[in-house]
């Protein structure tokens, strides 16, 4: 019950589970990672509720009161955020946190919710000592807690689509829903990079090994075994590549719909949330004692779909630039 837990060394332990996830070396604190460590626990606090879209815009006006002072404006440098995919990892490690802190806490979520409010509002108070100023703090705070939220909700949606739309109106199998997320994961990221990156194919950047730790981590939170299988079998760098675009033309409508309605215009963010999406179905397709598709198999399909899928995209824009 909460009325029994001591505020002040809960607090502290908040703080604790805050600093050892943020620690650099000599006792300093990543500060980037602290504030989107506190996006993600904001995050999974306001999930709580029934409305936790509405929730961010009262929390952002509470902040700015406590704070006296509006976010930063103005566009954000092309490196004021982290790529969405650390943005995802690193606010996922909030929500870990947060999941922590909740038990004691379920019977009250808003009392809950306030005594983090007054916990960021003391961080960034703490960061503008440091010398970056409050305004600017909470403008990447509330920048990283909207992808946060929007990566959580679109994910959600995504998955709604494929089993109403797809599995249910079209018949198709927990495998092809897997590919067909993972795939138009792929091509969202191929579609991204810029010309010297599209030049660099066949090898395989660092970006998309990123997406696709987004998928594997999602399906691993939800029961999914870890381990090294998700490349095995895989084709190699040299051999044809299988992109099933049958499934992308069916499905990317959908998901072109839902971003322009939820505002994810970012390519990036895009592959992201599909990436969330694609894990969540493989952990239904794969998880549980009898599973549809043994892991063994599941892991490495839905990696490959991403992957041929990036590779056959990049390969079309590289024709196409020349």
């Amino acid at each position: 019950m909460s009325f029994l837990v001591d505020k002040a060394d809960f607090t502290a332990q908040i703080y604790s589970h805050l600093m050892s996830h943020a620690a650099l070396a000599e006792e300093e604190i990543d500060g980037m990672k602290l504030i989107q460590l506190l996006a993600g626990i904001m995050t999974e606090t306001l999930l709580l509720f029934e409305q936790p879209d509405e929730g961010l815009d009262a929390t952002y006006g509470r902040l700015a009161r406590l704070l006296d002072c509006e976010p930063a404006e103005g566009p954000l440098g092309a490196r004021a955020l982290p790529p969405p995919y650390i943005i995802d990892y690193e606010t996922e490690q909030g929500r870990a946190v947060a999941k922590t802190l909740f038990e004691d806490w379920l019977d009250c979520a808003y009392e809950f919710h306030e005594l983090i409010v007054f916990i960021i509002h003391n961080v960034i108070l703490r960061l503008e000592e440091a010398g970056q100023h409050r305004s600017e703090v909470l403008r990447i705070f509330i920048e990283c807690t909207n992808r946060c939220m929007v990566y959580e909700l679109a994910a959600q949606e995504l998955c709604d689509i494929v089993i109403e739309r797809k599995i249910g109106a079209e018949s198709w199998s927990l495998t092809e829903s897997v590919s067909g997320l993972s795939a138009i994961s792929g091509r969202c990221l191929a579609l991204s990079q810029n010309a010297c990156e599209i030049f660099a194919v066949p090898a395989l950047p660092d970006k998309l090994d990123q997406v696709a730790y987004v998928m594997t981590q999602e399906a691993v939170r939800l029961g999914i075994p870890a381990g090294s299988d998700w490349r095995f079998g895989l084709a190699a760098n040299d051999c044809l590549v299988s992109a099933p675009y049958d499934l992308i033309n069916s499905l990317d409508p959908c998901c072109r719909e839902l971003f322009e309605v939820i505002g994810l215009h970012s390519l990036m963010d895009r592959a992201v949330a599909c990436a969330k999406a694609a894990g969540r179905m493989l952990a239904v397709a794969a998880g549980g004692e009898s599973p549809e598709i043994e892991p063994v198999i599941a892991k490495p399909l839905a990696m490959a779909a991403m992957t041929d899928t990036y590779k056959s995209v990049c390969t079309q824009e590289a024709i196409r630039s020349c």
